[in-house]
């Protein structure tokens, strides 16, 4: 499909509204689109679930499919590419079902003059991925755009996984008292992105923690721990994927700031740059809800698991308002949490 500078919606979208799509439309702008156009048009019992993959049936088999297209700039950034970043974005939004990912597909928007080495090294880059992830490309698709029409390069990428037997995992499982765990420390993949982009030199590099998420999921289905809601910490970052599960589950959500890790280079890119961690994306982090009393046994789980020894309890699901998200802070502050108007870094995924 032809890349638009801006979506043609059978619904009217204001042109503030197209202006703010056209440069990285933030949570409360994409939403609403999702709310107003394609939820009405495509309305089913699978899409309604509003979760990173859709759970279907199919001869008695549960499976999760998902898919994704990539638009990151630039194409290669510290820790990754954008061929590695299709490939764990699409097993992590299977995983966060609960799904064990199975196959892949891949389908590739070139510009016109697109060095082949650079397509060489993103095709790659994804093979080593999926064979680190123990997934397999089954299909794919190429198309050649004019130049200056594509950036570059776009991927889409879509997959698909079994769902264990009596596995439920979604933002309507959620219960109030149930506990929030952070697999790692957030914000690396933002600012290690923004970094290149932008030619800034801090410091210390700071690396994207592009990652595949599969394994440590599946360790605490084998572990036996009842997962309610997991979700990727993507586009929008901590703070958008806490208020997206917290409005689809119809809870509150309480968090403590301190118990949120973020890097000291992290927080220094941050605050020099004026940007709020809690909204810059990551690529190999997630939240899990849990009941209380299986805390203690998914932290033990996943500080196991060389992707998530960095986790820790966050805070808790609330019987507060629907959508709510409060962090408390070490003065006894609070301050409430709400999507964005504007992506505070556009192009990141």
């Amino acid at each position: 499909m032809k890349n638009e500078p801006t979506l043609q919606c059978p619904l009217p979208i204001s042109a503030i509204d197209t202006i703010q799509l056209a440069h990285g439309a933030g949570g409360r702008q994409m939403r609403q689109l999702i709310e107003r156009t394609f939820m009405p048009a495509f309305a089913n019992p699978a899409l309604s679930a509003r979760h990173d993959a859709a759970v279907v049936e199919l001869a008695g088999i549960r499976l999760a499919f998902t898919t994704d297209s990539y638009v990151v700039s630039p194409l290669f950034f510290p820790g990754g590419d954008i061929g590695k970043l299709a490939v764990c974005g699409t097993i992590n939004d299977l995983a966060m079902s609960g799904a064990r990912p199975s196959f892949l597909s891949a389908g590739f928007i070139l510009e016109e003059g697109f060095p082949i080495v650079q397509l060489e090294r993103v095709v790659a880059s994804m093979r080593d991925a999926a064979v680190a992830a123990d997934v397999q490309f089954v299909t794919g698709d190429t198309k050649v755009v004019d130049h200056g029409k594509a950036d570059g390069m776009f991927i889409n990428t879509a997959g698909i996984g079994l769902v264990p037997p009596l596995v439920q995992i979604a933002p309507r499982c959620v219960r109030p008292g149930d506990a929030i765990i952070l697999s790692g420390d957030i914000g690396r993949h933002g600012i290690a992105v923004i970094s290149v982009r932008q030619g800034l030199e801090f410091e210390s590099t700071i690396v994207s923690d592009c990652a595949p998420l599969a394994n440590p999921v599946a360790r605490l289905l084998e572990a036996g721990i009842e997962i309610h809601c997991m979700r990727d910490l993507t586009r929008g970052g901590l703070a958008s994927a806490l208020i997206e599960i917290a409005l689809d589950g119809d809870i509150g959500v309480e968090i403590v700031e301190e118990a949120v890790p973020v890097s000291e280079p992290v927080s220094g890119a941050c605050e020099l740059l004026g940007l709020d961690p809690m909204y810059v994306a990551n690529e190999g982090r997630f939240v899990a809800f849990v009941p209380e009393r299986d805390r203690e046994r998914a932290l033990k789980v996943l500080q196991g698991c060389d992707e998530c020894w960095g986790a820790t309890l966050i805070g808790h699901a609330s019987s507060a308002e629907s959508g709510q998200v409060v962090m408390r802070g070490a003065l006894g502050t609070s301050r409430m949490l709400d999507l964005l108007s504007g992506d505070q870094l556009p192009r990141i995924c």
